[in-house]
């Protein structure tokens, strides 16, 4: 997708790129009314005139979910003119868990522990209400202002179910994904065996322990 700085996307305006993805680009979004910021994830595909109403109702689902380690989904769209989807998140200024441990460096598990009791009960809360993420890994993990982790990235729970994937695209990162996913069909274990990955990538460096 071309880079869509400065264009607007219902009431934000893109500032600049944060990052880019496999099905979508996520953009700092400034409200223009309001001069808040949030994070903007703008899908990569068009959505089919048949699949806005199941988009705007899984949308509604993730807007739901109120939980201290889940990124809050504030507002989503179809920008008309494109027929683009794009979702409104909190900004979380602070960066992501890949950012603050880069790739390659052996933590302690006292330093580990408090991320994974911290993710597992934002699963725990999303799996409780019908939700499945997809796509767990440190790059979707943000460091909140607290210093707390927040799980981050539910639109692509969105996306999958709205069908905006086409079928030969697998929703998720191939090296966290569980083999029932990589067969096209996640369930709420999927996501506790990302986690799992995502510990022992942190606590083991080449096979070898700390």
């Amino acid at each position: 997708m071309s880079d869509l700085t400065r264009q607007q996307f219902g009431n934000y305006r893109l500032i600049r790129l944060l990052g880019q993805g496999g099905f979508a680009d996520t953009y700092l979004g400034e409200q223009i009314y309001l001069r808040t910021y949030a994070a903007m994830k703008i899908v990569q595909t068009q959505l089919a005139q048949d699949d806005q109403g199941t988009f705007f109702r899984e949308a509604q689902t993730i807007a739901y979910l109120r939980h201290p380690n889940i990124v809050r989904l504030l507002d989503f769209g179809v920008e008309s003119s494109r027929n683009i989807p794009y979702l409104v998140m909190d900004y979380a200024p602070n960066g992501t868990l890949r950012q603050r441990h880069s790739r390659g460096e052996v933590l302690p598990v006292s330093r580990v522990v408090p991320y994974v009791k911290q993710i597992a009960a934002a699963l725990q809360y999303a799996h409780d209400h019908k939700v499945i993420h997809r796509d767990v890994k440190p790059e979707n993990m943000l460091v909140g202002a607290e210093n707390e982790i927040l799980l981050a990235d539910f639109g692509i729970a969105v996306v999958e179910s709205s069908r905006i994937q086409t079928q030969s695209t697998i929703a998720g990162t191939m090296n966290y994904m569980a083999p029932e996913q990589i067969r096209g069909k996640p369930i709420p274990a999927s996501d506790q065996y990302a986690l799992a990955v995502v510990v022992y990538r942190l606590l083991y460096r080449n096979g070898h322990p700390t």
